[in-house]
C-alpha cells in the first residue's frame, strides 16, 4: 500500500482536497487534531492547545487511525496530516517532543509508513476561522514555514500544491502519484 500525506497550513484547503479524492474513489484517513479539539469542546474544554497533553492526544489518534487504515485493501491511501505535522505543531506551540511523540516519529521512519513524497498544500491567501481553527493568517504563515522545515528535517520531499481551483489541485496530486 502506498500512503501519501496531504498537509499544509491551517485553512489551505486540505479538507476539500481530501473530500474530492475520497469522492474520486481513493481511501482517505481523517485528520486527528480537529477531532481531538471537537471532543474537548464537547466536554467543555475550549483551549486544549494550551496544554502539552494536546500534542500526545493528537499523536495517539493519528497512530490508531494509521494502524486501522493499514488493514484496508486499497493500493493508494491519502492521510490528512500525520505525526510529522504534530511535531511541527509542537514546535509552533513551543512544546518539547514527548517520549510518545518521539517514538511515533521513529516508528514511521523505521517502518517507512508513508511515501517520501508529501503533498504540501499552499495557503490560499486568507484564513476562515472555525470552532477548531482560531489561528490568525499571520500565525498560519509562520506555522506553514515551521511545517515545511519539519518535513524536510525528517527527510521528506515536498510536492508543492499551489493556489488554484479544487480540480486543479486534485489533478496535481493524481498526476504525481502515477
Amino acid at each position: 500500500m502506498r500512503r501519501f500525506i496531504i498537509t499544509g497550513a491551517p485553512g489551505a484547503g486540505k479538507t476539500a482536497i481530501i473530500r474530492q479524492l475520497e469522492l474520486d474513489g481513493f481511501s482517505v484517513v481523517e485528520e486527528a487534531a480537529t477531532d481531538v479539539i471537537a471532543a474537548a469542546h464537547a466536554q467543555g474544554t475550549v483551549d486544549l492547545w494550551r496544554r502539552p497533553s494536546f500534542i500526545d492526544a493528537i499523536a495517539h489518534l493519528q497512530r490508531d487511525r494509521q494502524i486501522r487504515a493499514s488493514y484496508q485493501p486499497d493500493e493508494v491511501q491519502f492521510h490528512d496530516r500525520c505525526v510529522v505535522c504534530t511535531a511541527a505543531l509542537a514546535v509552533h506551540l513551543g512544546y518539547p517532543f514527548s517520549p510518545f511523540l518521539t517514538s511515533e516519529l521513529e516508528r514511521i521512519q523505521k517502518e517507512s509508513i508513508y511515501q517520501n513524497r508529501v503533498f504540501f498544500i499552499r495557503n490560499v491567501g486568507f484564513i476562515t476561522p472555525t470552532e477548531a481553527r482560531r489561528i490568525s493568517f499571520e500565525d498560519a504563515l509562520r506555522f506553514e514555514k515551521i511545517h515545511e522545515e519539519t518535513y524536510r528535517d525528517f527527510g521528506f520531499e515536498l510536492v508543492s500544491v499551489e493556489r488554484g481551483t479544487l480540480a486543479e489541485r486534485v489533478s496535481i496530486i493524481k498526476t504525481a502519484i502515477r
